[in-house]
């Protein structure tokens, strides 16, 4: 009779190993929301999902942006578009006080997208977020640097922080994102 919960055990840790098999590299770890004791299980939240990923700074003279993207995420979420935007003071730009990027956000933008607590995003200090989007891709060059991730959790693009939300090129490659397979 004891073999069952082992077996249980081995059953429920194999599924969990099988799981993160399954979980593209980009998405595996989890964040700190913003202004929450909650976290966001990246693999659980958006793997199979087209995602917008987002280094953001509430300082910042694109900080603009955040009323585009937020457009973006209303205009294309029920076709399944996840954006996460990502708060960095690694230029500089981000406010000490998670209240004040709080703020910036939700009060000032509307955002309703999901937002991370600040996080390192360039150089070896880099979230793994951040390592895996640059291997794929490049590394932020400067704030709301953007990357456009397929369903199967690859970078189909990304575009510089000069690049606004309504972007024709970022446009359609969300669009190619959308239409993806996990």
């Amino acid at each position: 009779m004891r073999l069952r919960p082992l077996a249980a055990l081995a059953l429920s840790l194999m599924a969990g190993l099988a799981a993160a098999a399954e979980c593209p590299a980009l998405l595996q770890g989890e964040l700190p929301r913003l202004r929450s004791s909650e976290r966001i299980d990246l693999c659980a939240r958006f793997a199979g999902k087209p995602l917008l990923v987002v280094n953001t700074a509430s300082h910042c003279g694109f900080v603009g942006q955040f009323a585009g993207l937020e457009a973006l995420y209303q205009r294309y979420r029920e076709q399944g578009l996840e954006v996460l935007g990502v708060p960095s003071n690694d230029f500089r730009q981000e406010d000490a006080d998670a209240g004040e990027t709080a703020r910036v956000c939700y009060v000032n933008y509307g955002v309703t997208f999901s937002m991370t607590e600040q996080q390192p995003v360039r150089g070896e200090d880099a979230i793994p977020l951040f390592r895996e989007l640059a291997a794929q891709s490049r590394a932020p060059r400067w704030n709301f640097f953007k990357y456009v991730v397929g369903r199967d959790g690859r970078v189909i693009a990304s575009f510089s922080s000069m690049t606004a939300p309504d972007d024709p090129k970022l446009i359609k490659a969300i669009e190619q994102a959308l239409a993806s397979q996990p």
